[in-house]
């Protein structure tokens, strides 16, 4: 008389083995200021969406994280939800077919109205199909010791144009004998050479966009010449530090340590600089980071109003292979709760307008005013291919790095580069 109970409790428990391994959704997260962040934020995710999340470390530098992301999509085996560095990297996974498409889902999700348009359009591919969720972005200009320059007797005033940044940078060198001026370049930096400098200044051109109007590349405008231009003449002037730059982590001496130490007067970041980079809890703060380091937009080539730089901060992305849950995971991981995890420990700006609201996000101070400054954004918008965009700036620029070429010359490397891996017919 005990079989059918016994039974029942059998298959039950078989069942709940079964549900709990169907409802594991593996994360890939990388760095151990992400992981503290994720593991903060997963126990709220698991008890609303009955999952158990197991976080998957992944190497921290980007080239490695994506060298190791890359090969176990190829293989099938990669974890069910996961970033990428940038919105650049996006297209191409997506005409991979590696990830999975959240266009439906997020439209029906509640974050969806509270997320800036910015994200929206950054995270919508050409097809007009969303492939990742939005949550955290960067917000970029280039950031400067005020305390270095009113001591000298320079100007921390926003310069007007290019030739006036130019012009601050020689007098910094002038007037303290330190490197003025940082834009990430190099093969070493790899996707930050595209992503932290040279899409600031690409910007303020007279073309400040990549992709045509039929979809081809056109990497052969002024602009991009005009920026690599500006490039080797900061290079050839010696204001910049170019033998870090052709080491294995070049943001380390310039950004953790030269810049912290007033060696370093400018440099391009975003506002994970004010926390992770210099704030309190970094290896080597900056005291009253916030009154001792200050910001200038990103002014245009020929002047007109300066520009903050908007993109996404390693947005999520859902396996294409992932049950539908693990899309659920993804936007959860949208909430303001988690993009306000990230913000503490990172410095990155929600992309959610009603993180401003929260309490814990008013705790930091140094990103409340920024978060206002994404509605007027700029951003470029990425296609499929700029995984090798990417790759050829990081080459151009290490050209210009070692003094092999001018600006024209490293226009070519980028135009040739990014050819030869696309074929003819995706450049212009």
């Amino acid at each position: 008389m005990f079989k059918k109970p016994l039974l029942a409790a059998v298959s039950l428990i078989a069942l709940t083995a079964l549900a709990a391994q169907a409802e594991t959704i593996r994360i890939a997260e990388h760095r151990q200021a992400r992981i503290d962040a994720l593991k903060a934020v997963a126990p709220a995710i698991e008890a609303k969406l009955g999952v158990t999340i197991e976080v998957i470390e992944y190497p921290a530098p980007e080239k490695d994280y994506m060298s190791k992301l890359l090969t176990e999509l190829g293989a099938g085996n990669a974890p069910d939800v996961f970033t990428v560095p940038g919105d650049s990297d996006v297209p191409d996974l997506a005409t991979a077919g590696y990830v999975a498409p959240v266009t439906e889902a997020f439209a029906a999700w509640e974050g969806a109205a509270h997320t800036f348009d910015v994200a929206k359009s950054l995270a919508t591919g050409a097809d007009g199909v969303m492939y990742a969720v939005p949550t955290m972005l960067s917000v970029q200009q280039i950031y400067f010791r005020r305390d270095v320059l009113e001591k000298a007797g320079i100007s921390t005033d926003q310069p007007k144009d290019w030739a006036d940044l130019m012009a601050r940078a020689k007098e910094i060198k002038d007037k303290t004998g330190q490197y003025a001026l940082l834009f990430p370049m190099g093969a070493s930096w790899g996707g930050g050479a595209f992503g932290e400098g040279f899409q600031y200044m690409l910007a303020g051109t007279d073309t400040p966009q990549l992709v045509a109007a039929g979809g081809k590349l056109d990497l052969s405008s002024t602009g991009v010449k005009d920026v690599l231009t500006f490039y080797a003449d900061l290079v050839n002037a010696d204001l910049m530090p170019v033998d870090p730059l052709l080491g294995p982590e070049p943001w380390v001496i310039p950004k953790y340590e030269m810049f912290p130490a007033g060696q370093l007067v400018a440099t391009t970041c975003g506002t994970w600089c004010y926390i992770y980079d210099w704030g309190p809890e970094s290896k080597n703060p900056i005291p009253d980071v916030t009154k001792a380091v200050g910001t200038w937009e990103v002014p245009g080539k020929a002047g007109g109003n300066g520009h903050v730089m908007v993109s996404l901060n390693s947005p999520w992305l859902v396996n294409a292979n992932a049950s539908p849950l693990a899309t659920q995971v993804a936007l959860e991981l949208g909430s303001v709760a988690a993009d306000v995890a990230y913000a503490s420990r990172l410095g990155n700006i929600p992309a959610r307008r009603d993180a401003g609201d929260d309490a814990e996000f008013q705790k930091l101070t140094a990103l409340v005013p920024v978060l206002k400054a994404v509605e007027n954004g700029t951003y470029l918008q990425a296609s499929a291919g700029f995984s090798a965009v990417s790759e050829g700036v990081a080459r151009a620029t290490e050209a210009i790095l070692r003094k092999e070429t001018d600006g024209a010359g490293a226009q070519k490397i980028l135009v040739d580069y990014v050819t030869d891996v696309l074929g003819p017919d995706a450049v212009q």
